[in-house]
């Protein structure tokens, strides 16, 4: 049931909350037809809920999520062209359309590089061995409740944070996994710290890179959220260690140590970073070509890998342990298959997504909430909502759909959106990626019903934050 609502969730703000004012009739303008009232709308929205309602059910019908949003996709584009054909307007969509596919073009190729590297970061045993040696430190369980949910807020402006929050959560399985309550608190934290920490970097979000990469906010004034951020994770942080007995765990005394090469991946990761930053702040080019570029770093690492990987496991085949921590497989180390661990099937889910909701765009629907939100609401009211909207529907068309409608809106409320749509996800375990995946990784003991039972002191988080950004960005608003 919940799967349902959070499909037709935004359906009812479309077609029941809008004043019957705001519907125009179908009829023709110099640039596009408004649909909002033609059969052709009305089917779209259909459309668009039954595949959300697909996306939702997805661990159930274990039917990946891209594939409805890539038919809804299509079948919305179809109908609106087969519109347009009729008024002999055919370029105006295929304008539209392309429009659509060249942002996502942008998000693409950006995320393809993020994910091979993190892929290379993961195949030379970074994360493992990071894991390890929290498991060996001999911590209590407080202690680790507040080193991973730290470390979920540090890493995850770098990583993304659905990486981010599975590392950690396979730490608190490794050492509390006997401990149902301390694995709850300790996901829940986890979760509400890489989503605040992935508010404050355009790296550390999907939406935050959609910002980012529309020139709306620039990369530094990103960490005029950090502060605000922080206290996101914090506020619950607090209230729920309490609820932390300081008992020690024992580990499971398993070893691993980093590949080679490992350490000079994660530097060719902060350089691409750099260089990302530095194309879309100095030369004003996309920070995608930037990424594509930082690509190439790890392409030619790669190949000085493969080709000294047989000399280096001649000199030291006389230590075999060694040659098993350092070398791993018998493969040397092979960029494409990096490259081929991406993961595709929620790249074309964002590719149906962008492709959904640029079509409700296109045939009104947007403008129409727009006006409603931003026109009537306030952008303040406007944007918090949104925050609580990105709990119950995925925040990536949430941001999409305020990106498309760009209402006119001071920096602050901008860094508003940006932070509400980011922290708004953790207030439900099925509102962020990481809940998504830490109820799979840790099932049965991290559960929708007990994240709800601390949704209140999440929330509690979320108004802190909302109010510590309108007091330290007052000059940005």
């Amino acid at each position: 049931m919940s799967a349902i609502f959070k499909a037709l969730l935004p359906l009812t703000i479309l077609a029941v909350l809008l004043p019957g004012s705001v519907f125009a009739s179908a009829g023709a303008t110099d640039e596009y037809i408004l649909l909002t009232k033609h059969w052709v709308g009305y089917t779209s929205l259909l459309i668009f809920g039954i595949a959300y309602i697909l996306v939702m059910a997805e661990e159930v019908t274990q039917l990946r999520k891209s594939k409805p949003v890539l038919l809804a996709a299509g079948i919305i584009w179809i109908l609106i062209a087969t519109i347009y054909a009729q008024h002999d307007m055919p370029h105006a969509v295929a304008t539209a359309i392309r429009h659509n596919i060249l942002e996502y073009a942008e998000l693409f190729f950006f995320l393809l590089v993020a994910m091979t590297y993190i892929n290379a970061m993961e195949e030379r045993l970074v994360f493992q061995t990071l894991r390890t040696k929290l498991v060996s430190a001999g911590l209590s369980f407080r202690q680790l409740f507040w080193i991973t949910g730290a470390l979920a807020f540090i890493i995850s402006p770098v990583a993304d944070n659905l990486t981010t929050a599975l590392l950690m959560c396979a730490v608190v399985m490794a050492l509390g996994k006997d401990n149902k309550k301390f694995v709850l608190l300790a996901c829940i934290n986890i979760v509400v710290g890489a989503n605040a920490g992935g508010a404050f970097s355009p790296f550390g979000d999907i939406t935050t890179l959609m910002v980012w990469q529309k020139g709306i906010v620039s990369f530094g004034e990103f960490f005029a959220l950090f502060l605000p951020s922080l206290v996101n994770w914090l506020v619950p942080a607090v209230i729920m260690s309490f609820a932390i007995k300081k008992s020690q765990p024992e580990g499971d005394g398993e070893m691993v140590s980093m590949k080679r090469g490992g350490v000079v991946v994660m530097l060719l990761f902060l350089m691409t970073i750099i260089t990302a930053v530095s194309f879309h702040n100095f030369l004003h080019l996309p920070p995608m070509a930037g990424m594509m570029m930082g690509l190439s770093y790890l392409k030619l690492y790669g190949f000085y890998l493969k080709k000294t990987h047989d000399r280096y496991a001649k000199g030291i085949a006389y230590d075999k342990e060694k040659a098993k921590q350092t070398l791993g497989d018998t493969v040397a180390f092979d960029i494409f298959r990096n490259v081929a661990r991406a993961e595709w099937d929620t790249l074309f889910f964002f590719y149906g997504v962008i492709l959904c909701v640029g079509g409700l765009g296109f045939i009104g629907y947007l403008g129409m909430v727009s006006h409603l939100m931003y026109g009537s609401w306030g952008a303040t009211y406007a944007n918090i909502t949104v925050g609580v909207l990105s709990a119950i529907v995925d925040n990536i068309p949430v941001m999409f759909a305020v990106l498309t409608m760009l209402p006119d809106m001071s920096q602050g409320q901008w860094l508003l959106v940006t932070l509400t749509a980011g922290v708004g996800g953790s207030l439900l375990s099925i509102g962020s990626a990481a809940g998504v995946a830490l109820m799979g990784q840790a099932r049965g003991m991290y559960t929708f019903g007990g994240h709800l039972r601390w949704t209140p002191v999440i929330a509690l988080g979320y108004a802190a934050s909302i109010a510590t950004h309108f007091i330290i960005n007052a000059a940005k608003f």
